[in-house]
């Protein structure tokens, strides 16, 4: 017996029946699509669903991100990725939906501040929400950075304790550095347990300045953007020539900040390129297309 056979005999292939569904039941067991607001201005339109109406289908707003979706947002460093992830976290708490928010890059309390800002620059009273936002330290703690499992243990944990809603990563890409070839593996184990758990979740992932600003190339690492729902690309440009500045009608010196909505495998989105803002308050506003002007 060579082998080959060896193997075989071994491990013979398997028919795995429960994977097997018949579409008419599959979407029995799917949640209803709705929206959940952002707490960002001007993004929660660019979301949208499609109806019959008189024999024609139209566009109907979805009001938010898809409900129960992943959305990774992915940009080079200071391009309102976090900004976005805290806005998001104080719109849902205020809500009264409690969030785990799970910080990689930097300790808990520290975090807190920044939410504590955001909240203020929204206009709305930190201590009023404070009990729904439930931080988890993997910043400070190693174990959970470095064993998925105990993250995801910690976190369901978190879930069935805090009754929670939502879940925020800032960021995934610090739960493998060193080990990119390991993103795919570890993102879809986040992907799946969010879905398992019926959270709808943000991932924040870093892009090194070598890769092109608007695209989703290495977003979170070697094609993560192809395991979740929703990607989102933001990028800034320091406008240095005569043609940038007659582009993006700005003078030279000036940066500008764009946002594109990638993909959305859920519902239909705006596939434009708009200007985004980030407002003296800090807060993160998406402007109008490049396209319009």
């Amino acid at each position: 017996m060579d082998e080959k056979e060896k193997f075989e005999e071994v491990r013979k292939p398997e028919v795995v029946e429960e994977s097997i569904w018949v579409a008419g039941e599959a979407i029995k067991k799917a949640p209803k699509m709705y929206g959940v607001p952002t707490g960002v201005e001007g993004l929660d339109d660019l979301f949208f669903t499609t109806e019959v109406h008189e024999g024609k289908v139209v566009k109907k707003p979805l009001g938010g991100i898809p409900a129960y979706s992943v959305t990774n947002i992915t940009g080079v460093s200071d391009t309102g990725k976090t900004l976005i992830a805290e806005q998001y976290t104080i719109v849902q708490a205020k809500r009264n939906e409690p969030v785990a928010f799970v910080t990689v890059e930097a300790p808990a309390p520290f975090v807190s501040v920044g939410l504590r800002e955001r909240a203020k620059a929204m206009g709305v009273d930190f201590e009023s929400l404070q009990d729904k936002i439930v931080l988890i330290d993997a910043a400070s703690h190693a174990k959970l950075r470095e064993n998925i499992p105990d993250l995801l243990a910690t976190l369901a944990y978190a879930i069935k304790t805090y009754k929670i809603r939502h879940v925020v990563i800032d960021s995934i890409t610090g739960l493998y550095e060193a080990k990119e070839m390991m993103a795919r593996v570890i993102v879809r184990q986040l992907f799946n347990f969010m879905k398992k758990w019926y959270q709808t979740a943000i991932f924040i992932s870093q892009k090194r300045s070598g890769h092109e600003e608007l695209t989703a190339e290495a977003a979170g690492g070697y094609a993560v953007s192809h395991i979740v729902d929703c990607s989102i690309v933001l990028s800034k440009e320091l406008i240095l020539t005569q043609a940038q500045s007659k582009i993006y009608k700005k003078p030279i010196g000036e940066i500008v900040r764009l946002f594109r909505i990638d993909g959305c495998r859920l519902c239909g989105h705006d596939t434009r390129t708009h200007f985004m803002e980030i407002t003296e308050l800090g807060l993160v506003k998406i402007g109008p297309p490049l396209s319009a002007g």
